[in-house]
């Protein structure tokens, strides 16, 4: 992969770790797919390849990602989903024509109708977000604890009472934000 750009966040998944290529939402915003190039190596990654995209093929995914992230998060608060971004989820997951198919060795891969289609891609996040969101796997929406990022995430464990989206990032740099207060405070209670 190009080099220059921030690390894919990558999850189990796919729709989750789609809005994820835009990360620190309420802070300083990364985001992980400014170019056509760099949305086919996100797609290949997560076992969508693709071909070729265009700068207006980047901008569906874009508009994608938004709209499952609105109502993901929409969902993780238990409030009413946002009509526009169901439309948008709705059309996406319509638009393409991508096929579950079973590989030898008992895996789902998905099989795209041509090497090119960024839609069919965009087609198979859709329908993830749609099962997500709808309530049909077994997990719960939340949002990251960080007060920076909030991304929406699925809770797959087994208490259901994950904090952040990725323990790696998120929750370390906030476990490293306790540690150091407390050893300013301590510093500073022993002078």
């Amino acid at each position: 992969m190009p080099t220059g750009f921030p690390d894919f966040r990558l999850g189990n998944v796919l729709a989750t770790s789609f809005t994820g290529t835009l990360s620190e939402r309420h802070g300083e915003a990364v985001e992980r797919i400014p170019t056509p190039r760099r949305l086919i190596d996100w797609l290949a990654v997560n076992g969508l390849a693709v071909d070729s995209c265009t700068t207006a093929q980047l901008e569906l995914a874009r508009e994608l990602r938004e709209s499952i992230h609105a109502a993901a998060t929409a969902a993780a608060l238990q409030e009413p989903l946002l009509a526009s971004a169901v439309q948008v989820i709705n059309d996406c997951s319509v638009q393409g024509r991508a096929a579950a198919i079973l590989t030898p060795d008992g895996k789902r891969r998905w099989r795209l109708s041509s090497a090119s289609c960024v839609e069919d891609a965009l087609s198979v996040i859709a329908a993830d977000a749609i099962s997500i969101i709808a309530g049909e796997r077994d997990g719960k929406l939340a949002l990251c604890a960080s007060p920076t990022c909030r991304a929406a995430f699925f809770d797959t464990s087994q208490s259901r009472t994950r904090k952040w989206c990725d323990m790696n990032t998120c929750g370390n740099r906030q476990k490293k934000a306790r540690f150091h207060a407390s050893r300013r405070k301590n510093l500073s209670s022993a002078e």
